[in-house]
């Protein structure tokens, strides 16, 4: 396997797995836990899913994939509502969905062409390392907020040995 391909199929593997995880979160709480800002140095998971979807689509769909970028960073955190939970993992699953999209579409050229996305200058293979690992960030402070509200494990890992050695 080419190293483009095998780095594409893993990139994609994250950002399903960091997908799955988030929305599992949002299965578990009521729409008023979904927007609830413990405190105001904190995000509502309601914010960061709309967050997640503006950095996915500025990074991924418009700088990767050549669709226009009509971000609005700051109204991702301002919001204090709006969107429903089903809402609000409609619009994620289609923006996860147009971004594996756009990483499988990308050529061999798009991931070695440096793009400018916000203040960045970066690589395709820039660009899809920092939506994985942004997103995979962001995955676990929802992860957290969800067992903070629910008091109970998600279950990532059940049934996994994780204690396994390498060999």
């Amino acid at each position: 396997m080419h190293i483009s391909e095998d780095f594409k199929e893993q990139s994609i593997y994250r950002i399903k797995e960091s997908h799955k995880r988030i929305i599992a979160c949002l299965d578990l709480l009521d729409e008023s836990q979904i927007w609830l800002k413990p405190n105001l140095a904190l995000n509502s998971m309601g914010n960061l899913v709309l967050h997640l979807c503006g950095n996915i689509r500025q990074y991924i769909i418009s700088t990767l994939g050549g669709a226009p970028d009509h971000r609005n960073r700051d109204a991702e955190f301002a919001a204090t509502g709006g969107k429903t939970k089903e809402e609000l993992k409609s619009i994620f699953n289609q923006v996860i969905e147009q971004s594996i999209d756009c990483i499988i579409a990308a050529s061999e050229q798009d991931l070695s062409d440096i793009k400018k996305v916000q203040v960045y200058e970066l690589t395709g293979v820039g660009i899809i390392i920092h939506v994985t690992e942004h997103l995979s960030y962001h995955t676990g402070q929802i992860a957290f907020l969800t067992k903070l509200l629910l008091e109970k494990d998600l279950g990532f890992y059940a049934g996994l040995d994780l204690n396994q050695k390498h060999q």
